[in-house]
């Protein structure tokens, strides 16, 4: 990846932590509104609807921050948003958005609409299918090139707008890693060459933003200061997967969550659950205790709630699997979620170690289990590129909650 390499070896690359939990959802909220979950309130692709077990899809309309382009625009700036995830339906900002993933029709995920015919007769595409790429390799290279040409399409149609803010986001690269981590590890892999081609093909689209932003700015590009402007970053790292966490199945088999009698597991739910349930679990990996306090049929009273916490925590630091512990950290959720939609967020949040990757079931029957992903997202290694290093006062890792702010003072905004 030449452009990209020119690119660190010109700025500054630095791992980056990102949202808990570490998902794009939840990440690029956080990005998007410089505050996390606890101002935002969006702690998954699912969540809960108020003081219910039952479980909704927060969309856009859910955010409860502004974003960084309702800034921006209050400033009289204007910014072209291209395949934000976590932005559908499209509502209105100062400027043109194109919602990313989870975006459902493209009709819906363009502002202001004007836009969507244009995109269309360009074959955008908002996704891939994400359930035929997990075991169809072919239709995964031929989606990922479609996917990327699409992105490079609305960049054409959308560069010479107005703007004082221009994104865009490439999803491919996750989708690859989900699917064929071990072709991209592996040189031997008889897909590995294939994997590769992907990521010179975004080097590609890298150098060519690179090029059309100099050539916006007047500057040749020989210098750090000449790339002041332009940022890189993701939304979390990625590592292989060895086991599957059905986080669930443990509760249960360690008498923290009751199953109801006489159900089989498949049509179990959440709302479901009888009262002597202690503590149930969203992907990937947040629990909820059975606070009376929250829920109408909960069975823990708020006194009791550090104790079980503890306890909890406790059990799951203490758990291993093949010969390798499972829980790297329990956080509590005062330690991560900070601001008025704080007490919607889920009372843990279990960071696994890599390898082990958290999920929510309520119908597995085992604990661990094999998957056909072969890569999973990871916390704190996620990157941001600059042309010079970040000044920071804290010596806290950076944390992805930062950036907007920054980007604000970079287009000096008060």
């Amino acid at each position: 990846m030449p452009n990209l390499a020119r690119l660190i070896q010109i700025g500054s690359l630095e791992p980056m932590r990102v949202s808990l939990p570490e998902i794009s959802a939840v990440s690029w909220t956080t990005f998007m509104t410089g505050t996390d979950p606890g101002e935002h309130g969006v702690f998954g692709f699912i969540d809960l609807k108020e003081k219910s077990k039952e479980t909704r899809f927060p969309s856009f309309r859910d955010v409860q921050a502004p974003t960084l382009w309702d800034r921006l625009g209050q400033n009289g700036k204007r910014s072209i948003v291209i395949n934000q995830p976590a932005t559908y339906p499209a509502r209105p900002i100062p400027g043109i958005l194109v919602s990313g993933f989870v975006a459902l029709e493209l009709r819906k995920a363009c502002f202001p609409a004007r836009y969507f015919p244009e995109l269309k007769k360009r074959n955008y595409e908002l996704d891939l299918d994400t359930r035929r790429a997990r075991t169809d390799p072919e239709y995964l290279f031929q989606a990922l090139n479609s996917t990327l040409d699409g992105r490079r399409q609305a960049m054409d149609l959308l560069w010479n707008e107005e703007w004082d803010y221009f994104q865009i986001v490439i999803t491919g690269t996750d989708r690859l890693q989900h699917y064929l981590w071990q072709a991209i590890e592996n040189r031997d892999h008889p897909l590995h060459l294939q994997s590769i081609n992907y990521y010179q093909r975004v080097d590609e689209l890298i150098g060519e933003i690179t090029e059309r932003f100099l050539k916006k700015i007047g500057r040749k590009g020989n210098s750090p200061e000449d790339f002041e402007g332009l940022f890189l970053l993701s939304d979390h790292g990625f590592t292989s997967i060895h086991w599957e966490f059905n986080l669930n199945l443990w509760l249960r088999e360690n008498n923290y969550l009751v199953f109801p009698e006489g159900l089989p597991p498949a049509d179990i739910t959440l709302a479901k659950l009888p009262p002597e349930t202690l503590a149930f679990a969203l992907d990937p990996g947040r629990i909820y205790l059975n606070r009376t306090d929250r829920f109408q049929d909960g069975s823990v009273d708020p006194r009791e709630i550090t104790d079980l916490a503890n306890r909890l925590a406790d059990d799951l630091l203490r758990l291993t699997h093949d010969n390798r512990p499972v829980v790297r950290e329990v956080f509590r959720r005062e330690q991560i979620y900070h601001g008025f939609q704080a007490a919607h967020g889920p009372d843990l949040v279990v960071l696994p170690y890599p390898g082990f990757d958290v999920k929510g079931r309520l119908d597995a029957t085992e604990v661990f289990t094999k998957t056909d992903l072969q890569g999973m997202h990871t916390w704190d290694d996620a990157f941001f590129w600059s042309a010079r290093p970040l000044e920071r006062e804290s010596e806290t890792p950076l944390n992805i909650v930062e950036l907007a702010p920054r980007l604000e003072s970079f287009l000096r905004l008060p």
